[in-house]
Order: C-alpha cells, then sequence, then structure tokens
C-alpha cells in the first residue's frame, strides 16, 4: 500500500498525453479515487469562448476553435489497436478478456470514429486501474452515445463484479427545439460508471434532501413550536423470533423494537404518543432529525452551470462543482489522493483542493492548463492566501527552458501548441485558438490609449514555431499589423532572430502611444527572451488585459510590473 505516499504527494498538474504520463510518472497503487471526462464521441466541435466585458472588446474577441470532440480513424489509432492486440502499451499487462473484446469491437465497428474512440480508451483505463488503489474508486463520465461500449471496456478492464453504480444525471432541463423541426426525444442526461478495484472501497453516505411532496405527505405533523414529525411503527417485526422484548406500553401488550429501557427513555422525552386509550403507540420522528435520503444513482438534484453563475468559466464541457463535491466527498476521504486523467477546465482539481483532498490533474491542451492555472491561482487556502505556482502546487510538463519550448515545437507536428504557449509568457496577451486561417495572429493584446478615438489600442502577435527566420517573416508580420488595424506587431521564434531580420524591423517607423511614447511597430522575441526577466519588450504602460477566467477587464500598471 502507498497511503504515506498519497498524503505525501504535492498537488501536481501535468502537462502532456495523460497515456505517457501515467506511465512516466504515476506510480503502482497511489490513488485514492479517479474521476475523468473523457471527450465524447459526440463528433461535435466545441468552441470556447472568452467574453470580455467591455463592448469594444468584445466586437474584437473571436470565437476561437481549440476542443475538438471529433475522433477519426488514423495511422495513431491503428498503431494505438496493434499495441492493444500484442499487449505491448501499457506497463500492466492488458486483460486477456480486453483483447479479445477489442478484436470483435474491431470486426463489428470496423475504422469507425467510435472505434477511435474506444481504442483511445482501452490503454488509459488500464493504466488508471494500475495507479488506483486496492481500496480505491474510479467514476467515468459519458453521455449515452458511448457509455455502452465503455461499460463493456470497464467490465473488462476492472471486472463485472467491480461495477457498482450507473448513474444518471439531469444534466439540463429540456430541449425547446421541437418546433424546429426535432424527431427524437430531447438528450438531457450523462451517465456516470462507478467502479471500484476491490470488494473494500472507501464510501461515505451522502443524503439527499426529502422532496417537498414526500415531507407533505409523511410529516403532516407539528409540534407547537412548529417541528414537524411523523408517527412511525415501533412495533417489533418478527416478535420474539427476531429477538424483539415482550412488555406493555400504555396498556397495550405486544413485541417491541426497544429493550424496556429504551422504551422508557423515548416516554420520558414525549416521544412516544398513543392517539387513543387502546390505540398501538407510536414514535415521533422529527423531520430536523433525518439526514434526508441515501444517495441513490438518480441525480436530478444538480443543475448545469448557471450563465451568471460565478464559477462559470466559458468552457463548453464545464461540469458544475457541485457534482464532483458529492462525488469527491462519497468516495474519498480528506487527505485522500484525487487524479483526473482528463482535466479540462480543472473543476476536479478545484474541488478536490477546496475539500482537502490531495489531487493530480492532466491534460493535453495548453490552454486547459493555462485555465487550470488561473483557477487555482484565484482559489484561496484555508488561511486565506492565493494560492501560488511552485509553492502550493506544480506545474510538469510545461517548457522551463529554451531546450524545453525546442520539444514542445516539435512535439506536435502543426506548432499550435508552442504558439499559444509562447503567447502565455506575454503580458497581458490573449492567446488565438483558431489553428487555422488566423491571419497570422496567434495573440492579440488590448490596451489604453487616450490619444485615440475610442480609447482602445491593439497589438497582434505572431508566432513561429519552425527552425528558419528570414527577413520575410518580418515583413508578413507587417502586413498583418496594417490588415488587422493594429498599433504594433511582436513576432516570436524559436531561434534568435538574425541581423537582417532586426534591420527590417528598423525601417518601420514606432507607434506613438499616449501621443508621447515611442513603441517599435515590430519588435522581434526568442525563445530564450521568452524566459527572462523582464521580458526584452516594450509594451504600452498601461495595458486593458483580457482576464481568461471572467473575462473581467485588468489594469495593469507600469511595464516593470506586469506578471511574466
Amino acid at each position: 500500500m502507498s497511503d504515506e505516499r498519497s498524503t505525501n504527494w504535492k498537488d501536481t498538474l501535468y502537462f502532456g498525453d495523460n497515456l505517457d504520463v501515467l506511465k512516466k510518472y504515476i506510480p503502482d497503487n497511489l490513488v485514492d479515487l479517479i474521476y475523468i471526462d473523457p471527450p465524447f464521441n459526440s463528433g461535435a466541435t466545441y468552441n470556447l469562448l472568452f467574453k470580455p466585458t467591455a463592448e469594444q472588446v468584445l466586437k474584437e474577441t473571436a470565437q476561437i476553435q481549440a476542443f475538438e470532440d471529433t475522433w477519426t480513424w488514423g495511422a495513431e489509432a491503428d498503431t494505438t489497436y496493434r499495441g492493444i492486440i500484442s499487449g505491448t502499451i501499457t506497463t500492466d499487462p492488458i486483460p486477456e478478456e480486453v483483447v479479445a473484446m477489442t478484436g470483435a469491437l474491431f470486426s463489428f465497428l470496423k475504422t469507425s470514429s467510435m472505434m477511435a474512440y474506444l481504442v483511445m480508451m482501452i490503454p488509459r483505463l488500464v493504466e488508471l486501474r494500475r495507479v488506483l488503489k486496492p481500496t480505491g474508486s474510479i467514476y467515468v463520465h459519458c453521455d449515452p452515445t458511448a457509455s455502452h461500449y465503455l461499460k463493456i471496456l470497464m467490465d473488462g478492464v476492472f471486472s463485472p463484479e467491480r461495477f457498482r453504480s450507473e448513474i444518471i444525471w439531469k444534466r439540463s432541463s429540456a430541449h425547446s427545439d421541437t418546433k424546429q423541426g426535432r424527431k427524437m426525444h430531447g438528450h438531457i442526461h450523462d451517465v456516470l460508471l462507478y467502479y471500484t478495484k476491490s470488494d473494500d472501497w472507501t464510501w461515505n453516505p451522502v443524503y439527499t434532501p426529502y422532496e417537498q411532496t414526500y415531507t407533505n405527505r409523511f410529516y403532516r405533523y407539528r409540534d407547537d413550536d412548529g417541528r414537524r414529525y411523523m408517527l412511525d411503527n415501533i412495533s417489533g417485526p418478527g416478535g420474539a423470533a427476531k429477538g424483539n422484548p415482550e412488555y406493555e406500553v400504555f396498556g397495550v401488550k405486544r413485541f417491541w423494537r426497544y429493550s424496556r429501557e429504551r422504551m422508557d427513555e423515548l416516554i420520558r422525552q414525549g416521544r412516544v404518543v398513543q392517539a387513543s386509550p387502546s390505540a398501538v403507540p407510536r414514535l415521533k420522528r422529527y423531520l430536523d432529525e433525518m439526514p434526508g435520503v441515501p444517495l441513490q444513482d438518480l441525480w436530478t438534484d444538480i443543475g448545469p452551470i448557471g450563465a451568471q453563475a460565478a464559477e462559470r468559466l466559458g468552457y463548453p464541457t464545464q461540469k458544475p462543482e457541485a457534482l464532483l463535491e458529492r462525488i469527491i466527498n462519497s468516495s474519498s476521504s480528506p487527505g485522500d489522493l484525487v487524479l483526473d486523467a482528463f482535466a479540462g477546465c480543472g473543476t476536479s482539481t478545484a474541488v478536490a483542493q477546496k475539500l482537502g483532498r490531495r489531487w493530480i490533474g492532466i491534460d493535453i491542451a495548453i490552454p486547459a492548463i493555462d485555465v487550470i492555472v488561473k483557477r487555482l491561482e484565484d482559489s484561496t487556502t484555508e488561511q486565506g492566501r492565493h494560492l501560488e505556482e511552485d509553492v502550493d502546487f506544480e506545474v510538469i510538463g510545461m517548457p522551463r527552458d529554451v531546450a524545453g519550448a525546442e520539444a514542445l515545437a516539435r512535439q506536435y507536428g502543426d506548432g499550435w501548441q508552442f504558439q499559444y504557449w509562447a503567447v502565455t509568457r506575454i503580458p497581458g496577451a490573449l492567446g488565438n485558438m483558431k489553428k487555422t486561417g488566423d491571419g497570422g495572429v496567434d495573440g492579440t493584446i488590448r490596451f489604453w490609449d487616450t490619444s485615440k478615438k475610442n480609447n482602445l489600442g491593439k497589438a497582434i502577435i505572431s508566432v513561429k514555431s519552425n527552425k528558419v527566420v528570414t527577413p520575410s517573416m518580418v515583413h508578413d508580420l507587417h502586413g498583418a499589423v496594417v490588415a488587422n488595424g493594429a498599433d504594433f506587431g511582436i513576432l516570436v521564434m524559436l531561434e534568435e532572430p538574425t541581423k537582417g531580420m532586426r534591420v527590417e524591423a528598423l525601417k518601420y517607423e514606432a507607434y506613438r502611444y499616449n501621443g508621447k511614447m515611442d513603441i517599435p511597430l515590430i519588435q522581434l522575441l526568442s525563445a530564450a527572451d521568452l524566459f527572462k526577466k523582464p521580458l526584452p519588450l516594450v509594451l504600452p504602460a498601461e495595458n486593458m488585459v483580457i482576464d481568461r477566467k471572467k473575462g473581467d477587464p485588468v489594469t495593469v500598471i507600469q511595464k516593470e510590473e506586469l506578471p511574466l
């Protein structure tokens, strides 16, 4: 067992493929509770919206597409499938039943998007089982599109005997598009598949409030002080055969649930009442002393995140904190270690932090890591101090030096992850999550400029992840500055800019900020520059920054005070 190790585990957020992270960093039998919300196989493309409150900025903020929920069969899926069949893709051996099941599913689903999705999930489920403690539990959040297939896989990985519940969560009230021609039932629920690793698992009873119709029907009596109660049977079922004592209460002799001594105490408390001299005495059960209804597998009392809710981040698949609170409270204890291998916007990590659990989060998208870090930094410790990266939690997998930046640029073929990371290193910058068709604009900075008619200025950022750099890149950025009505531009490169690039950049006149400060029209940064403090940039003295969590305008004062 590894109880001490998991208790001492530092809260950690990993950037990278969760299969690689699980195999490289997470030991066997470490985790107490796993919750995963893997991307559904719905064929949808989700758009993540950042919505600034400043109307002028909102007009310029594009709809950004980053989190695609679409699976296609390609070389990676084919390689993974062959690794499953050969049993070479995971740390622990893949159960024979799972291998056979994978082959059977492939014969049925062929190279469909569903099969690509399932092939992605199989090795990850095997690794998640490996890192789970014998007393641990796992919840897999999915929708009816794939839940039946995932249950088959979970039965294979964890065994059918370890299946505990199929929880139905009513995530919305109704679909209102029937008048627009919808010809099916409204899809308003998700599925949570709940399994344990063994027959000895952590469980903390959770109760939900009684429905009003129930309390009106059964708790229909009130004391003089207004306390509601019901009258409950206290006769001993089964009589003497079940060990119930026989004696007389208020002139009625029979077998009772309680000993004579306990019954006398209840009578002294006024809890035993008799409607008439011949009636069988009954027990007062007060509503305010009852814990509620033990948690069932149909959850209709946790609604979606409201449009104005404080926890709302704008993340397309964000789940309400109340949902994670219920899961974490019921299946872990304070100090336990909670793992989310598809961390998304970090609801599980935020709730685990709030409930006094240790946590591990993993996500493959830098925008997700960025959102989670900001969300954690906005939360506080028990002492009221804001959490700090490298103090209260650490982030592993993000570039820490030039070699790490180069590795990030090589790791993903399109260079988009590197582009987004580079933009986040620049104070006040908001990344453009469009992977294609961005017109050479990978990020923007909005700032106040009182010399302008609308008091708003704009800078654009272009990031190049290739090793070859040429003066033509400077010329192209200048064209993008003009085309986008920007005031100046920043070009970020892996390599150091050449002498020819610097000469080209100096050809353009400076931007006159606030009518009194000259800012170079084109500024050049290398990957090495991104790790310098202060950053070698000339920026407006007062930036109008879009907070990536809430979309609120934040004024940042002097350049040297800007957070890096």
